[in-house]
């Protein structure tokens, strides 16, 4: 998509997410389910007006960082060299949010179901596309594995993505492990896949950087 299709996709993105808890408000109840376990039941509740449009809230408080982001980032050279994919990622993030809220609406309004195995499809193409996006992103301040020695050079920033976008595309296969899981272990099958991914790119992004012998 180009970056002017993907901002129309984004607004349009947060303006449903809007649309609906207006559209939906008059049909849910006074306290708002709002947080689910590990087993997916509900161990959370809000009011009803801070339960509906929290999300929404978040979702355009979002939108502004989209905004802000490439005009403040002292290597905005940089993003605009990805700058595809860099909208891509946020519209991703954005229909995963919806989807989020969509299933929140669809319990208070009665339905039931597994909640951690409904998050589980679009928690792995969120991980997959992550994985697709950290292999084209260049040196910047705000998108991508930001430490110390990443951000240093640009040849650990490459190498640590370039490893960091294939782990994060097996981290979305192995999560789609937790469809046949119950309980808390597919909270696990979804949390610790990433957790390793985090932990394995800083400290690979760190014996790079003294390879390569930079101070």
């Amino acid at each position: 998509m180009t970056p002017k299709t993907s901002r129309l996709v984004i607004v349009l993105l947060v303006a449903a997410s809007f649309v609906a808890g207006v559209f939906f408000y008059p049909y849910l109840p006074a306290l708002v389910a709002s947080h689910w376990d590990a087993a997916g039941e509900v161990n959370g509740y809000m009011g009803k007006f801070w339960g509906v449009f929290l999300v929404p809230v978040i979702m355009l408080g979002m939108f502004g960082l989209y905004l802000v982001m490439p005009l403040i980032d002292p290597l905005k050279t940089n993003l605009k060299s990805f700058q595809k994919y860099y909208d891509g990622l946020w519209a991703t993030i954005f229909a995963f949010m919806l989807y989020v809220f969509g299933l929140q609406l669809a319990w208070n309004l009665g339905a039931r179901f597994d909640f951690g195995h409904a998050l589980i499809p679009a928690l792995a193409a969120l991980w997959y596309f992550l994985g697709v996006v950290l292999g084209k992103v260049k040196r910047n301040w705000f998108m991508g594995i930001r430490t110390p020695w990443t951000l240093s050079s640009d040849v650990v920033w490459e190498k640590t993505h370039a490893l960091g976008g294939q782990l994060f595309k097996i981290a979305a296969v192995i999560s789609l492990a937790g469809l046949f899981l119950r309980g808390p272990l597919v909270v696990l099958a979804l949390v610790v896949p990433v957790l390793v991914v985090s932990v394995v790119t800083v400290v690979y992004s760190y014996v790079i950087y003294r390879q390569l012998g930079l101070k």
